[in-house]
């Protein structure tokens, strides 16, 4: 608690101080996300070096309309997202949901160039709707013993869940948004602002299981499911990269949300699917940001550009690679055999779009800090050379699961 205050003080005063000169922000910004590592672990690490490429990414749109708040803005939502690793209480839980989801409603309309107002109102409508719908859900799920309502409650949440981060069949804002906006914004929202509603939904999940969760679990499977193809179709029959992307991200939303059908197996394999759904969370994120920063930074080089098309596409030993395995295992011990086919299925399809998008972006090398930033989030793809059994056990120590 003593290192969220500081981080938080921290953050007032860069934000207080950024009309001077927008770096007092950025190097505030910095410090108070390196402060929350007080209370550190793996996770925290990985958030950490996520919210710090997303911060310096920042810098390739320095003249835009909230120039210095933006800096403060992701840093709040890094501090949210390491705090909601170790909450349990429900009230906190859906208040870090929002404080996550409300800054990506600015960030999302602003660029070097100006507002984009059209793409924030089509964005903010429906986050609006995805936070009633996870909210509604979450408390009537924490309230009730009625069957029927628990299992509306659910699919609420679900829903809103997957409203939250793009999942098919409620993505309709994702190709859109993702191919209006500026690249660098929009590698904020496709990684960082994913973490938190994912992990609230375990959360929630894991404390209101009951027997009649089972059919529901097949459901969710099945919307998964869905969404893989969706997202793996989408991305191969378009040229665009910014689309590819989007409908990319449809496709490892759908990998995590199966996850899901392992939380009423033993821990064991609640903690694998967990930790196989984060370290997929963590694979996008760098993705994205490696992707989004090309796009902005108009090429990178090559090498980055197939190490991040490598990770995705699940070639070990790569990060992709054991988040994958560890799903593809939860799921099996789970009897869930049929849904693991599909996810297999599903990375075979993604292959020959993430070549493209290597081809596409692969052109050369630029000096500058954008493409230092695709650089460390290629890199961080690498930390699994190390089989992260480690990570299994950090999963196991977060709480309310």
């Amino acid at each position: 608690m003593i290192e969220l205050l500081a981080s938080l003080i921290i953050l007032a005063v860069g934000a207080a101080l950024s009309y001077k000169d927008i770096r007092i922000s950025l190097v505030a910004s910095v410090v108070a996300v390196v402060a929350m590592m007080a209370s550190g672990n793996a996770y925290s690490a990985l958030i950490l070096f996520v919210a710090l490429l997303n911060i310096f990414s920042l810098y390739a749109i320095r003249q835009n309309q909230i120039a210095g708040v933006d800096y403060a803005l992701v840093a709040i939502m890094a501090v949210a997202t390491i705090y909601a690793f170790v909450v349990d209480d429900l009230a906190m839980m859906l208040a870090l949901f929002m404080v996550v989801s409300a800054p990506t409603y600015l960030l999302v309309m602003v660029s070097d160039r100006g507002l984009n107002v059209d793409v924030g109102i089509k964005y903010v409508t429906f986050m609006v709707i995805a936070t009633v719908l996870f909210i509604t859900g979450a408390v009537l799920l924490y309230s009730t013993t009625n069957t029927l309502v628990y299992s509306l409650a659910f699919l609420m949440l679900i829903v809103g869940l997957s409203m939250e981060v793009g999942i098919a069949p409620v993505h309709e804002w994702v190709p859109d948004v993702f191919a209006s906006a500026d690249p660098i914004p929009i590698s904020i929202i496709a990684s960082l602002a994913k973490f938190v509603p994912f992990i609230i939904a375990y959360k929630i999940v894991v404390a209101t299981a009951t027997p009649s969760l089972g059919l529901l679990l097949i459901v969710v499977g099945l919307i998964a499911a869905a969404s893989m193809f969706v997202g793996n179709i989408g991305a191969l029959t378009t040229n665009e990269p910014s689309r590819i992307l989007a409908y990319s991200t449809v496709a490892n939303m759908g990998y995590i949300l199966a996850t899901f059908a392992a939380v009423t197996a033993g821990k064991e394999y609640v903690y694998f699917a967990i930790a196989g759904g984060l370290l997929q969370l963590f694979v996008n994120s760098f993705g994205k940001v490696g992707y989004f920063a090309s796009i902005k930074n108009e090429g990178t080089s090559p090498i980055t550009a197939y190490l991040l098309t490598f990770s995705f596409i699940g070639l070990p030993p790569l990060m992709g690679f054991w988040s994958k395995l560890f799903i593809i295992y939860s799921l099996v011990c789970s009897q869930f055999i049929w849904l693991a086919v599909i996810l297999v299925l599903n990375s075979a399809i993604s292959v020959p779009y993430y070549v493209r998008l290597a081809r596409l972006l692969g052109t050369g090398w630029k000096f500058n800090l954008t493409s230092a930033v695709v650089l460390f989030a290629s890199i961080a793809m690498l930390i699994t050379l190390i089989p992260p059994m480690w990570f299994v056990d950090v999963v196991s120590m977060m709480k309310g699961v």
